[in-house]
């Protein structure tokens, strides 16, 4: 009904309408854009046929937007890091080819933090992406770019990259859908930076996306013939389902207590699950997450299997540069002439402590390597259990600098390696965005996926920011 120029068009004057507002994308890629629209409007008119379109290219014409840490093609690659200001993508990351030769047309890339290791998505390159929904608060990181240009109506899909809820917990602060595959089936090539290591194990690449229903076809692009490992064409039953349900995470010291409106939101969710579906949503307390931060920040600094060591955060922040020394930057930021922001500076320093306690992280990691028996075990083929997503809903800008260990409720997962979907539950009081993680054991990826298609007809999904 409509041509791909006229839908590539509605989204470019959408983008100048807010992006000034929210500075998500960072630099675009409109020409080229509407030229590709062009060359889809002449495949259709030559019309081989719907099928065969269809088939061969599964989002012909949709309009994409790309985390700035991924390749793509002439479009920068700094991952916010100013020694890297001048690098220009020669070629496309792995799921960035996939998803255009599908026929996806991006639009730009989008923000992230500084080398993609905060919450909040501001950086000395681009400087910091602001909520559609209050533009005082943050939209999480490190795809924050991706979260805030997707709620903002600005984009049909995105890309983005989680190793601690980097693709989760901007879906949740910006009322979008997130989908963090099972671990090792859609492929991290062509991102700076990459895992290396053990952390090979721990990042993903996934979708993410206004509609709960685009996640699916857009994750078997993405992972390519490594779909084959996902029970995708599965028919889920939601009433065999087995629901666990687990408020918080026991009460760890490092995290703040989740919000009422969260918890009420959960509650929501399991009662409408018992009334409708009419199935038992079990309560669980699984005592090791209350360690969730410990267990994160132990394996992410372990060594892997041929014993190399984790590469250190503060050789990254050199890339492109000269060696960095954390405790100068310090120095040189407190008086505003350091190129990196505070939150990089303050793991540079951390990561050297972690080195202090081997015989600590060693039983943190065994610890982790038991909870996650534990987990698979308890979800087995068939369970889902709903978790919160963050302990509070979109703080305002600089305050996760006081709660800096808050994204352990996304984290956990990452170093478990289970599959997790973020899913919108409306507003709360304020008008930002609540939400639910829904968590799986491995491979069961459609378990999670069928529940947040079930979840958004129920609770409304995305809502469009300043329509309350």
């Amino acid at each position: 009904q409509v041509t791909c120029v006229e839908v590539v068009e509605a989204y470019v004057e959408r983008i100048k309408e807010v992006n000034p507002l929210i500075n998500a994308i960072v630099k675009d890629r409109f020409e080229e854009a509407l030229q590709e629209a062009r060359q889809v409007d002449k495949l259709l008119s030559e019309g081989p046929g719907d099928d065969y379109l269809e088939e061969k290219f599964p989002l012909l014409g949709v309009p994409i937007t790309v985390k700035e840490a991924f390749s793509l093609h002439g479009m920068p690659n700094t991952s916010g890091l100013v020694n890297r200001r001048n690098v220009i993508a020669t070629s496309d990351a792995t799921v960035v080819s996939r998803l255009k030769q599908a026929g996806a047309i991006p639009l730009g890339v989008t923000n992230c933090s500084e080398l993609c290791m905060w919450y909040e998505s501001s950086n000395r390159v681009y400087g910091r992406t602001n909520n559609p929904y209050d533009l005082q608060r943050i939209v999480g990181g490190s795809s924050g770019g991706e979260g805030g240009v997707l709620a903002a109506a600005c984009s049909v899909i995105g890309v983005g990259s989680d190793i601690g809820g980097s693709i989760r917990m901007p879906a949740f602060f910006n009322g979008v859908f997130g989908h963090k595959p099972t671990t090792g089936v859609v492929p991290n090539d062509g991102q700076f930076p990459n895992a290396q290591g053990v952390r090979t194990s721990f990042l993903c690449t996934g979708p993410m996306c206004r509609y709960a229903e685009d996640l699916e076809p857009m994750l078997r692009v993405m992972a390519g013939p490594g779909v084959n490992k996902l029970k995708l064409n599965e028919k889920v039953s939601l009433e065999k389902i087995k629901f666990y349900c687990m408020d918080h995470d026991g009460g760890s010291i490092f995290v703040s207590p989740v919000d009422k409106e969260i918890l009420q939101a959960q509650k929501k969710v399991v009662e409408h699950l018992e009334g409708e579906l009419g199935v038992q949503v079990r309560r669980v307390a699984i005592h090791k997450m209350k360690y969730s931060f410990q267990i994160w920040s132990a394996m992410m600094s372990s060594k892997d299997s041929d014993g190399q060591e984790a590469q250190l955060f503060t050789d990254l922040l050199g890339d492109h540069g000269k060696p960095v020394w954390p405790l100068w930057e310090l120095m040189k930021w407190l008086v505003g002439m350091s190129s990196h922001t505070l939150p990089a500076i303050a793991l540079g320093l951390t990561e050297k402590l972690m080195k202090l306690n081997p015989g600590g992280n060693a039983k943190l990691v065994s610890m982790g390597k038991s909870l996650q028996e534990e987990m698979e075990a308890l979800l087995g083929l068939d369970g889902v259990l709903l978790y919160p997503s963050h302990p509070t809903i979109a703080p305002r800008h600089h305050s996760p600098i006081c709660m800096p260990f808050n994204f352990a409720y996304t984290a956990i997962f990452n170093v478990l390696g289970l599959p997790v979907t973020q899913c919108p539950l409306g507003l709360s009081s304020e008008g930002l965005p609540l939400g639910i993680q829904l968590v799986a054991a491995s491979y069961n990826d459609h378990l999670t996926l069928a529940v947040a298609r079930y979840l958004e007809k129920a609770f409304g999904g995305w809502v469009l920011p300043g329509k309350v």
